[in-house]
């Protein structure tokens, strides 16, 4: 075992999801109503909120998202880099589908759901704004809610651990050319000096806390590592949902007016998840790959780190914004979807290992 994140992540138990992860659809929605209505009743006070800010960056935002992120990446032990040679084929799928299907296949349909097939339902100036949403949150994958669909899956932990560490050290390279890249395909103008501000605010700085911290708490052994690691779970999902009652504060005039944005921005991430997870598993079948490995390889191909999503597209393009509405989509059907795909991967093992063992 490289860390205390393995220990955690192979309980012997029954694996379960937290309390509030398992109803954080209805966190969110219960967040869209309570912000709508704050928005309405108190309009002063959230224009004031808004108001302070450093260099495009909101700092009482900025803070709840650091809440956000910090805490899952202090589960992330890059120390588990040397483990991705023991799942090669595993690690390539996922590598593949992460980072050279998934964002350009939601440009796709961003451009095929929300250009074409919807534009007439959706405000024509925020038509841009929403493809940026949903390339931003298809450019991040996954890092924190990936342990529990693993676990649920009963994927191999050590593989998972691998996987996002991988994940993320990539990321903190490729985030951003590759957001350019696709916001540029897209003819959506790329603020670089922000983009590149919002990487190193939401990557670099907050891997690097975590990972100090992180070793400071191991220095102190396991027990207490996982402890505080677990005390952080709510603070985390409590510093999402404050800064969604936010931004659907500040969204609510829209969604008001457009209360069928959401149901239409939700259809192209929809589809996006159940191509990427099947190809991820039918790759992996195709190469011969155990279920135990291509279980989480699905689930960490179709998931995305909606976290550092929503807090990029509200440094990018504001609270207000089309990219800021979408990336929220992704999160109030985040959980029922990936659950979802847990209960197809599980149903489909004596299928998979057939297919998996001629091959």
């Amino acid at each position: 075992m490289t860390s205390a994140v393995v220990d955690s992540s192979v309980d012997a138990g029954k694996p379960s999801i937290g309390f509030f992860e398992r109803y954080l659809s209805v966190w969110v929605a219960l967040c869209i109503v309570v912000g709508v209505a704050l928005g309405q009743f108190f309009p002063g006070l959230f224009r004031a909120v808004a108001s302070f800010e450093v260099a495009q960056v909101n700092l009482p935002v900025g803070l709840l998202i650091w809440l956000m992120i910090v805490p899952m990446l202090l589960k992330i032990d890059f120390a588990a880099l040397g483990q991705v040679k023991a799942h090669a084929r595993g690690i390539a799928v996922t590598l593949f589908i992460n980072w050279a299907v998934k964002p350009f296949s939601m440009a796709l349909l961003g451009w095929i759901f929300v250009r074409q097939l919807f534009a007439p339902w959706l405000p024509a100036d925020q038509l841009d704004s929403y493809i940026a949403g949903l390339i931003l949150l298809a450019a991040a994958p996954c890092t924190a809610m990936v342990f529990v669909w693993s676990q649920l899956c009963k994927g191999d932990p050590y593989f998972t651990l691998s996987q996002v560490a991988l994940n993320d050290a990539i990321m903190i390279i490729a985030f951003a050319p590759l957001v350019a890249l696709l916001l540029g395909l897209s003819a959506i103008t790329v603020p670089w000096d922000t983009l590149l501000v919002s990487v190193g605010l939401y990557i670099v700085v907050p891997v690097i806390l975590s990972q100090l911290w992180r070793r400071r708490l191991l220095r102190r052994g396991a027990d207490h590592f996982q402890a505080v690691a677990a005390g952080l779970g709510p603070l985390s999902i409590a510093a999402l949902l404050l800064t969604l009652v936010l931004l659907f504060a500040f969204q609510g005039d829209r969604i008001i007016e457009q209360p069928l944005v959401i149901a239409l921005l939700a259809v192209p991430i929809l589809v996006q998840v159940v191509l990427n997870s099947g190809l991820a598993y039918w790759l992996n079948r195709r190469l011969g790959v155990k279920h135990c490995i291509a279980g989480p390889s699905a689930l960490i191909g179709a998931s995305n780190f909606f976290e550092l999503a929503v807090a990029t597209a509200i440094s990018l393009f504001g609270f207000q914004s089309g990219a800021a509405l979408a990336t929220v989509v992704g999160v109030l059907i985040e959980v029922p979807v990936m659950l979802a795909v847990v209960a197809v991967v599980n149903r489909s093992q004596a299928w998979y290992e057939r297919g998996a063992l001629r091959a």
